[in-house]
């Protein structure tokens, strides 16, 4: 048998909306793309979403648009992938690293509220695997800090404190004490690559919530700004008879979605709901099957949280790197691929040469080091998760 660890799950649906798009003359940003920013919107209950070409750049422009740069400080969590703490590094900030709480794959509350310092603009908490982090812990704690706040712009200033920008690359469809991902931060950043729930090949998303006293279409139009060169009309606006004539504003980015990867995402948003519960059912048998003292799972439902049920995460408790890294390859022989999520940023060699050691990070450093992520997405069979739990406890047990 053959399981690779994450393919994308395309239909014919997704095939008809692409075809019906290259033969609609409109394949770059246009009336797709503008439609899917509407449902993403409209599916985090939000005012509004910007559709752009990964959740980096999602990330990048938000920290554009709060004006953070040189400077500054931005905190995110040791554990993660480079994508969360590459960002800050673009546009000039600090990056600060923050450790797990203990036994935790999520970043440790109490040691973000000891970092935060005058210099501190933003805090990325990552929502890993499809979890959401304990948001009301973050603002309560960024709150708590509010007095060294420094605004250096506009928005900053509204805001009035640290903005918290969620990397929610893995929480498209997650819920917290009954609100979306999407909802819950001031920024949310979505990843749609190839390998996430809900794909366009490579895309991404920011929602925010509204911000009294911003107007909603100016933060909008910010984004459309940074993504396209700073060009005050897009290519759609340009189409109009004799509307030929644009301005160049500033020097900004090129990283907008085309609406060939919009049209991937409308039909996928369309299946999203069967998607999801088809994750669920996975892990739930997973679950089932995988509970014992010898191992640890990423628990991915609670009284007050759901996930997008986006990686199934399995410590092997006691073990260490040498051994994971054995019932990986053992899994392999069986045919069944298997990853490892993360490798602590400070562990990395861009990290090393910021001065980042890993010795700061205990806590990050023990979940990383029995850790190993099981297959699950939408194409795996029933018979094909059974394999998978059977080989998986036969190697390891």
């Amino acid at each position: 048998m053959h399981i690779p660890f994450s393919p994308p799950d395309i239909t014919q649906l997704e095939i008809d909306e692409v075809v019906n798009t290259l033969k609609s003359g409109w394949i770059t940003t246009g009336p797709k793309t503008k439609l899917f920013e509407k449902k993403i919107a409209e599916y985090c209950n939000t005012s509004k979403a910007v559709c752009l070409n990964s959740a980096t750049a999602a990330m990048e422009m938000t920290l554009r648009l709060l004006g953070i740069g040189e400077g500054d400080e931005v905190i995110t969590s040791a554990y993660t992938y480079s994508a969360s703490a590459s960002v800050i590094h673009h546009v000039g900030a600090k990056i600060v690293l923050v450790d797990t709480a203990k036994d935790s794959f999520h970043i440790d509350y109490e040691q973000l509220e000891k970092v935060i310092t005058e210099k501190t603009k933003a805090v990325i908490p990552v929502d890993i695997a499809g979890v959401m982090c304990d948001y009301d812990r973050v603002f309560e704690v960024i709150n708590r800090k509010k007095d060294l706040f420094n605004p250096s712009n506009k928005i900053q200033k509204v805001i009035g404190r640290v903005a918290v920008i969620a990397d929610a690359a893995h929480s498209f469809g997650a819920t917290y004490k009954g609100r979306k991902s999407g909802q819950v931060a001031d920024f949310t950043c979505f990843s749609f690559h190839a390998v996430k729930n809900l794909t366009t090949a490579e895309g991404g998303a920011v929602t925010w919530r509204d911000i009294p006293g911003i107007d909603n279409e100016e933060i909008y139009k910010e984004y459309m700004l940074l993504s396209l060169h700073g060009q005050s009309k897009d290519a759609l606006a340009k189409t109009k008879a004799g509307a030929w004539e644009y301005d160049i504003v500033y020097p900004a980015y090129k990283c907008n979605m085309t609406d060939i990867m919009a049209a991937i995402g409308l039909a996928q948003l369309k299946r999203y709901l069967k998607i999801l519960e088809r994750r669920k059912q996975i892990i739930e048998m997973y679950d089932k099957s995988l509970l014992s003292d010898k191992v640890d799972v990423l628990k991915h439902y609670g009284n007050d949280f759901s996930s997008s049920g986006h990686l199934y995460l399995v410590r092997l408790l006691g073990k260490d790197e040498e051994y994971r890294n054995r019932v990986i390859e053992k899994m392999a022989e069986k045919g069944i691929a298997t990853n490892v999520h993360y490798k602590p940023l400070p562990m990395l060699t861009a990290y090393k040469k910021l001065g980042f050691d890993i010795k700061d990070y205990p806590n990050a450093f023990d979940m990383y080091k029995n850790e190993i992520t099981l297959p699950l997405h939408t194409l795996l069979t029933d018979e094909q998760v059974e394999y998978v739990i059977d080989s998986f406890k036969e190697i390891f047990e």
